[in-house]
């Protein structure tokens, strides 16, 4: 208990005096530290596994870490309002204290660091911790936004009490739809995240930024620019998970710079051409701006049923459709006497947006999208557009490549130097191919070429602009590749064209060759120089993060004993999907499932045929001939689809798919009779064990979930089945008559009284047993769980864990005790030899 009025006490006395720190491994605590600035002040969240596991929450404050034990943790659900009991002041050094406090020490037990990062109190804190409310905004690698402390107890109660609970902001979600503690249940300290402000921005419940809201502060005054060179995006070879950043559409078009200094407007591209003359309507209408110097920076684009269209542009260049090129304007430069390229990026968006309010038709601000990376590159891909790009919110504007914008390509898509051409039919007139190049360093290399995407006008149009380009010798700087297969140029009809040009290309993948597959010509690039085209990577890949779990019918109660609902046992094995793939991968499975809960009726699926459930792979019925198709569970997609479908249950074979009738384990499933006490399982296992080892086989340990354990010993998958389960059957046989009175080795209840009974059965063909992490569709919901043989002393049961216990004791192992089972494939031979 810490009493609220114990002002006269030196800081952290109460801490010191409950420990013994020739014993315990945490900070002594010498003198509390000096207190830190209100900006910087640290927080900590540590789990500890105590007498009973609970949330250590730690707000840094007066040069100490103020500290309430949560007993359930906290939640993002502001309905959910947790007990938060405080307790002694803790050492600003405990923040990084992970370890285990020994046995009859005050809190014995193990500590990981949960959370960490820092806080801002809202209003005084010290008031607030009088008066018994806290108000405050966390910024760390699990919880954000705003957060309370509420003090409920009475001044003459035993314990101070409190509540912890999330306030109504952007950042609450109800606890059906996210569980912070069984979401993320390991220390930051093993498995750093990163804040999770920046992994997970929640700008799309932001209120849009303003140009009241907007910061100016970096605005510097300056003489309007005569030039200025655009920023330019890097290819994003994966989409970002951290940073706030803009997401805009990549726009199919010529990118195009304005200059505003009066009335007079100049249209500049990417290289400083200047194109003014080119588009009279865009001049107009940003003549028309109420501005009197500035530099805008966009896109111009044609836009065909919403989507840009860049042959589209090409045509309406110089041509009768010109009025309907429209300009998409993203950034704001420079306005009114001062240079904003150091002014963050959103705070130049907010005013050209603000500038661009009234504008005409053919001036558009372009709109970034109020949804994650990954769901808005997803539609765009779906739409046929080319991308996104994504700017750092706030960056400046820096001229040239940089990494603070980023182009995600949903195809593959660059520009190419035209290097020559061949003749439609072989005949002159008419462009058949165009045959492509780009440029490594100063030297252009052959990169294939393209022979679809135009019609007979643009083939007799390029035939005319390359015509009077034409020389004797290719320009390649390194050997010309011979036309492959998917080439439609034949080998002698090129004519070769000074590489001045540039193509812009859509293609399906660059091969072995280093040449382009499936390309089609998409128009030419004016506005690009050819020495700048170099050879780009290729479609930006969807960051590898856990699947999205949409649960049907999560209320749904399985076991009414335990209270686990289906979505407790979807979001366990969403948790230990990690773990637990590399037990399913590639092994035929066979699934519990339980439509109606543990007590309704089970039924096995081992086949494909029963249902389809999205991302199971189904083996060719050749691979076990007279047999429908098995299944395997090879992704976390599709373990969780299967628990979606209401299994419960995994259970493997003793082999892979690539290796089907040769096993590369052998399993001995212990099984206690009617009347056996657990310690005798204990025993059994021991013994199993030293059997084996006097065969010079090494055993693994897990518990079976039930009320058993399973002994594992890995194989080179050398021997068929049926020598594989006659070795097992001896190895039984064996033990049961070398100690009769623990072990049986015939089934049956009849047989196994007051023993146990181990199953070799599980080692034939086609067999198959629950795979670790498996939960069991039983009373409890038990898990199949690894564990070190040191361990087994401590055992309680074969159900020690559930679904509900298991991922929180995963978050306190440092090691995985089967790290070394994945390498250890015995050979039987020498075994079954000495075996009696």
């Amino acid at each position: 208990m810490v009493s609220r009025h114990d002002t006269k006490s030196p800081p952290l006395s109460r801490y010191r005096k409950k420990r013994d720190f020739s014993f315990t491994p945490e900070p002594s605590a010498s003198s509390a530290q000096t207190a830190g600035d209100a900006g910087s002040l640290s927080f900590v969240i540590q789990k500890h596994w105590a007498s009973r596991l609970h949330y250590d929450f730690r707000l840094e404050l007066g040069g100490v870490l103020l500290s309430w034990a949560v007993p359930k943790g906290p939640s993002y659900d502001p309905s959910r309002k947790q007990m938060a009991v405080h307790v002694e002041d803790h050492p600003i050094d405990y923040a990084g204290f992970e370890g285990t406090i020994p046995p009859k020490q005050y809190g014995a037990g193990t500590v990981i660091v949960w959370d960490r990062g820092t806080w801002e109190p809202v209003g005084d804190a010290v008031k607030g911790m009088g008066a018994g409310k806290l108000v405050f905004r966390l910024h760390g690698e699990k919880l954000a936004g705003l957060w309370e402390l509420v003090r409920i107890s009475k001044p003459d109660d035993k314990q101070d009490q409190w509540m912890l609970f999330k306030k109504r902001d952007e950042w609450a979600r109800p606890l059906d739809e996210y569980d912070v503690i069984k979401a993320l249940p390991d220390s930051v300290i093993t498995n750093p995240l990163g804040l999770v402000e920046e992994r997970e921005p929640r700008a799309a419940r932001r209120s849009r930024a303003t140009e009241q809201d907007a910061d100016f502060s970096a605005a510097q005054d300056a003489p309007l620019p005569a030039k200025l060179e655009p920023q330019l995006a890097t290819l994003a070879n994966t989409l970002p998970t951290t940073g706030d950043w803009v997401t805009e559409t990549k726009l199919d078009g010529y990118r195009l710079l304005a200059r505003i200094d009066g009335k007079r407007v100049k249209l500049f591209t990417r290289n400083g051409h200047d194109w003014t003359a080119k588009f009279p309507t865009l001049k107009a209408e940003i003549q028309k701006l109420a501005v009197s110097s500035a530099w805008l920076d966009g896109e111009i684009v044609v836009l065909k049923d919403g989507i840009p269209s860049f042959s589209a542009l090409q045509d309406a260049i110089g041509g009768a459709a010109n009025a309907d090129i429209v300009y998409f304007l993203f950034d704001l430069m420079y306005l009114e006497g001062q240079d904003l390229r150091k002014v963050p990026l959103w705070a130049r968006r907010a005013r050209l947006a603000s500038l661009l309010e009234g504008s005409g038709e053919h001036l558009i601000f372009s709109q970034d999208f109020d949804a994650p990376p990954v769901q808005v590159f997803e539609a765009a891909a779906g739409l046929g557009l080319e991308g996104l790009v994504l700017k750092r919110r706030d960056a400046p504007y820096q001229s040239g490549r940089t990494e603070t914008w980023l182009k995600a390509k949903a195809r593959l898509r660059q520009e190419f130097v035209i290097c020559g051409m061949t003749g439609r039919g072989g005949n002159a007139g008419e462009v058949g191919s165009l045959l492509l190049g780009y440029y490594v360093g100063r030297k252009l290399h052959d990169a294939g070429s393209v022979g679809t995407g135009w019609n007979s006008r643009t083939a007799r149009e390029l035939w005319q602009q390359l015509a009077p380009l034409q020389e004797d010798a290719a320009p390649f700087d390194t050997p010309v590749k011979k036309p492959g297969r998917w080439s439609r140029r034949a080998a002698g009809s090129e004519r070769w064209v000074k590489p001045t040009m540039v193509a812009e290309v859509e293609f399906a993948e660059w091969t072995a060759e280093g040449v382009v597959r499936q390309a089609s010509f998409r128009g030419l690039r004016l506005d690009k120089p050819a020495r700048s085209v170099v050879r780009e990577g290729g479609k930006t890949e969807l960051p590898t993060t856990p699947p999205e779990l949409k649960i049907t019918h999560p209320e749904r109660v399985i076991d009414a004993s335990s209270g686990v609902t289906k979505a407790d046992l979807v979001r366990y094995y969403a948790s230990v999907a990690e773990w637990m793939l590399p037990h399913l991968k590639d092994r035929p499975v066979a699934l519990v499932r339980a439509p109606e809960g543990v007590s309704g009726q089970l039924f096995f699926q081992k086949h494909a045929e029963r249902t389809a459930m999205p991302g199971l792979a189904a083996h060719d019925r050749e691979l076990w001939p007279g047999h429908p198709p098995l299944l395997t569970v090879d992704t976390a997609d599709a373990l969780l689809a299967a628990a979606q479908m209401n299994t419960i249950e995994f259970h493997t074979w003793n082999s892979v798919v690539s290796r089907l009738d040769k096993p590369d384990r052998v399993i001995f499933d212990l099984d206690p009779g009617e009347g056996v006490k657990w310690p005798h399982v204990q025993e059994a296992a021991q013994l199993v064990r030293a059997l084996l080892w006097e065969l010079d086989l090494k055993a693994w340990l897990k518990t079976s979930g039930g009320k058993g354990l399973h002994v594992v010993v890995p194989l080179a998958p050398r021997l068929g089945y049926a020598t594989v389960k006659t070795f097992s059957q001896s190895f039984v046989r064996h033990l049961a008559k070398t100690i009769p009175e623990r072990f049986s080795a015939v089934s049956g209840p009849s047989n196994r009284v007051g023993k146990v009974y181990v199953d070799y059965l599980r080692n034939g063909k086609a067999q198959t047993t629950a795979a670790a992490f498996s939960a069991r569709a039983r009373p409890g919901m038990g898990v199949s769980m690894p564990v070190a043989w040191e361990q087994l002393h401590d055992l309680k049961s074969g159900a020690q864990w559930n679904v509900q216990t298991a991922r929180e004791y995963l978050s306190f192992q440092s090691s995985d005790p089967w790290s070394g089972f994945w390498t250890s494939g015995h050979s039987l031979s020498a075994a079954i030899k000495r075996l009696p």
